[in-house]
Parts: C-alpha cells; sequence; structure tokens
C-alpha cells in the first residue's frame, strides 16, 4: 500500500494524483484530519484513514506491514517536531517498508528558522530504525505567485534578500519526485538534494512579471523591520510575518541557491520554467 499523510494539502493531492495515474486506487491510502475533503478519493477506491498528529492513538491502523509512507511535513510551525514523531512511531510500529519524509533543502546546515523542525524530524526518523528518503524540497515558485496578480497592479516586489538567488521548482515537480520514490526501487537510504534547474533573484521575478503582464513591475529591496512592517500591514500575524525576512537573509547567503540536478533525474524531466509558472499564474 502506498500511503499519504497531510493528503488534501496543496502537495498532498498532487501526489495522491499521481500515485492514482500509476498504480490503482486500491493500493493508495491517505491520512487525513477531514474525511469530507478527501470523499473524492474514497469515491475512487482510496482507503481513507482519519487521524489527529496531536492524537496519537487517532494513527493506530493507517499504516501497515510493507507499506510505503510519504510523510508531508505539516503546517503548524512550533508543534511540527511532535506531530511527525507521533507518525514516525506509529510508522515503526506498523512496520513500513519505506518512510519518505518532505524535508528542506539542506536541512542540516540551514540556518533559517523553519528549518529546525526539519532537522529534528531528521534525526528522530534516523532514530527510528526506519528505512527512510529524506526528499529536502527547495522553495516552491507558488510560494511567490500568490500575489502575482498584486504585484503587477501594484508594480513592485518587496522583499529583503537582496541579490541573494532561489533555485525554486512547481509544486508539481515536487509532487512527481515523490511519486518516483515512493513507486520505485533503491530508495532507501537516500538523501535527495531537490531544486530547480535554475535559479532566480528577486529583480528576474519581477522581470519575469514583467514580461507576462505587459506591466512595468519593479523589485524593491527594503530593511527586514519594514519587510515585516509591510506584511503585517497586509494582514499577516506578526510572527509568521518573521519568518519572511529570516528566510529572505538565508537566501542572500546562498541557501536556497541551485545545489544540483536530483529533482530533474528523479522526475526524468526538466522542472518547470520561472516564466512558465508566471505566465500560468496571471493566466497569460
Amino acid at each position: 500500500m502506498y500511503v499519504v499523510t497531510g493528503a488534501t494539502g496543496q502537495l498532498g493531492r498532487l501526489v495522491v494524483e499521481g500515485l492514482l495515474a500509476a498504480v490503482p486506487a486500491e493500493r493508495v491510502a491517505v491520512v487525513v484530519r477531514d474525511a469530507a475533503r478527501a470523499a473524492d478519493w474514497a469515491d475512487r477506491g482510496v482507503r481513507v484513514h482519519v487521524a489527529d498528529y496531536d492524537d496519537s492513538g487517532t494513527l493506530a491502523g493507517a499504516f501497515g506491514a510493507g507499506d510505503r509512507v510519504l510523510l508531508i511535513s505539516g503546517n503548524q510551525i512550533g508543534s511540527r517536531v511532535a506531530q511527525h514523531g507521533a507518525v514516525i512511531d506509529a510508522a515503526a510500529a506498523a512496520g513500513v517498508a519505506l518512510l519518505a519524509y518532505t524535508s528542506v533543502l539542506a536541512a542540516p546546515t540551514a540556518t533559517f528558522r523553519i528549518a529546525e523542525e526539519h532537522r529534528a524530524t531528521e534525526e528522530l526518523l534516523r532514530a527510528s530504525g526506519l528505512p527512510f528518503a529524506l526528499l529536502r524540497n527547495g522553495w516552491y515558485t507558488e510560494n511567490y505567485l500568490a500575489a502575482a496578480a498584486a504585484n503587477v497592479a501594484s508594480g513592485e516586489v518587496f522583499g529583503s534578500s537582496g541579490e541573494g538567488r532561489v533555485a525554486s521548482a512547481a509544486r508539481r515537480d515536487y509532487a512527481d519526485a515523490a511519486v518516483a520514490v515512493l513507486t520505485g526501487e533503491g530508495h532507501e537510504g537516500r538523501v535527495y538534494e531537490l531544486n530547480g534547474d535554475a535559479d532566480w533573484s528577486m529583480a528576474e521575478f519581477a522581470a519575469e512579471l514583467a514580461a507576462a503582464s505587459g506591466s512595468p513591475v519593479a523589485y524593491l529591496d527594503v530593511a527586514p523591520q519594514e519587510q515585516v512592517r509591510r506584511l503585517v500591514a497586509a494582514g499577516l500575524p506578526e510572527g509568521f510575518a518573521g519568518l519572511f525576512p529570516d528566510t529572505d537573509a538565508a537566501i542572500a547567503r546562498g541557501e536556497l541557491a541551485r545545489r544540483g540536478d536530483d529533482l530533474g533525474r528523479l522526475i526524468g524531466r526538466p522542472t518547470v520554467p520561472l516564466a512558465e509558472s508566471v505566465r500560468a499564474a496571471l493566466g497569460a
């Protein structure tokens, strides 16, 4: 059985659909908080297990001996290590054949704050004795596209990463890599540093927005405190907004720039170029 946790999230949905294109539905299972959000898959024959990662008892029966599991990192920053640990413990007790985890690029050496929980989860996974694979995902291009239309309307993209470069890839690229690892052979004990085929600066991102929209868009590099102020004014909680300059500082240090070709090799094709993702986001 192929089991995907956090399956109704943006990445999880793509992974499950990728699995359903590769294997029969009765060989696919999902672990979700809300069964209603997975009803379409249940209708197609996917096994749905409802669990709350904060209640380890609900994970009983989620996995079976020989399963190949994808643990998609949770989105509750500050709670993820305990939540991930509960999944790892349940998978170890069940005797799964492989547990693949979506970590972050260069987790052991990354200095930005959100890497801390990924690094701790990797340590739990290594200590568990489970056969594992680490999918250290770089940045999603979609992280920057949610505000694409607003950026075009204002003529401005702001941040504090300076000339730092990001080797982002589309969410679909990372999902296809996860499917390849789950359904392939020889991935036990492997660590994959996953990033796009090319990296880019925020000034180049602004130029892509301008090219796709036909409107002028420029990158404005601001001080970290000004970045937080602007994000809070846009409606983000201050604690969450503070993660952006922290990550941008790491980008400026080169921590999310291109590191290799693991992603392209896993998916057997080039990663989606930035320009293509920008055009799709703007409907251009």
